[in-house]
């Protein structure tokens, strides 16, 4: 068996999801596990998480499995509906749908359903992805108010900009000036407003990225907000190639050694869902030792830097990420995002959930 093995730590997640409790103490938590629980596995997010007031996800067979596994908590489908065939299921296991359109609303108001759904109606306030504009905002609030399969409605939008440095003034304002005067609860924080901006977490903050150890400000790392890594990537060493200066090594020789190097093949490729583009110097660790990758990325394999770590041989251990290579350094080496990485990680690359 390959010796590529990601392993989800449960305490990890209870521990970060206190986190966006503790900055945010009068609001409900909703925790984001959509895409597989951003790769640690849908039910292995929900049970590190089971603390959390409520889950989002994207679509229905996602909220049908947790309820299938018992969660009794509110359930949030991010895009809502899809046709109009799925609000019996939503209305039948108490699920929540986001409203972002008037085919939605639509639906809703033709459909005939056991029981009223709660609905969370979106405003754009400048991310111009979904939701309705300032304009047609308080119409789409009316037609709701008025139909008889809505239970409740929650106010919502999502920021374009709260983990840069231009934050969330204009758009928390916009929504403000939307929706003064009305007495509905509000949910408006994903993980960069949680950290950065009390002021906006409102009734419900919906944390994401946070719950899983990585930082959602390219500014800031996950250990200064005292975020644990929830999942750790590792391998062993397969093979070590010495090489002499001016030897090369992978594909397209893009790594050449200006003096003798030994290199460690790594049972870890892309196609396990390390990044392909990850260049000369991405951080890896090698027994316990931080050192970098070496040329080009392979299907199944890529290079680490032995040189300075005259221990490591064949079967050596090699953490790609987790607790000594933090997610996020792999990501900026790689020029994306943690997200990415995590979402990425492949079906074949065994998962172990450790309490």
């Amino acid at each position: 068996m390959r010796p590529i093995q990601a392993t989800v730590h449960l305490s990890a997640f209870a521990h970060n999801l206190q986190i966006a409790k503790s900055r945010a103490p009068k609001a409900k938590v909703m925790a984001v596990i959509k895409a597989n629980g951003y790769g640690h596995g849908l039910l292995n997010a929900a049970l590190g998480l089971k603390g959390a007031d409520g889950f989002a996800v994207l679509s229905l067979d996602e909220a049908l499995a947790l309820r299938s596994a018992g969660y009794q908590q509110a359930i949030l489908l991010l895009e809502g509906v899809f046709s109009a065939d799925e609000l019996e299921a939503v209305s039948q296991h108490h699920i929540s749908i986001v409203v972002h359109s008037d085919a939605q609303i639509d639906m809703l108001l033709n459909a005939q359903l056991p029981h009223p759904v709660s609905v969370h109606l979106k405003l754009n306030t400048g991310m111009n992805r979904l939701g309705f504009v300032p304009a047609q905002f308080s119409y789409a609030l009316a037609r709701l108010t008025h139909c008889t399969n809505v239970a409740n409605i929650t106010l919502m939008t999502h920021f374009a900009t709260a983990d840069e440095a231009l934050g969330i003034a204009h758009p928390l304002a916009l929504f403000n000036q939307v929706t003064v005067g009305l007495d509905l609860p509000k949910s408006l924080a994903n993980s960069a407003t949680i950290l950065r901006f009390p002021e906006a977490h409102a009734d419900w903050v919906r944390a994401g990225i946070m719950l899983y150890g990585s930082s959602p400000v390219a500014t800031e790392t996950a250990a200064s907000f005292d975020l644990k890594p929830v999942m750790q990537l590792n391998s062993k060493i397969l093979a070590v190639q010495t090489l002499e200066a001016g030897d090369s090594v992978g594909y397209g020789h893009q790594f050449t050694a200006d003096k003798k190097t030994r290199v460690g093949v790594v049972a870890c490729g892309y196609a396990d869902g390390y990044p392909r583009h990850a260049p000369n110097g991405t951080p890896i660790a090698v027994a316990g030792k931080l050192t970098r990758t070496l040329g080009r990325v392979s299907m199944d394999m890529l290079f680490a830097d032995l040189t300075d770590i005259s221990d490591a041989d064949v079967g050596a251990p090699v953490e790609l990420w987790g607790t000594q290579v933090p997610v996020d350094a792999v990501a900026q080496a790689a020029g994306t995002i943690s997200y990415e990485l995590l979402c990425a990680v492949a079906s074949r690359v065994p998962v172990k959930v450790l309490d």
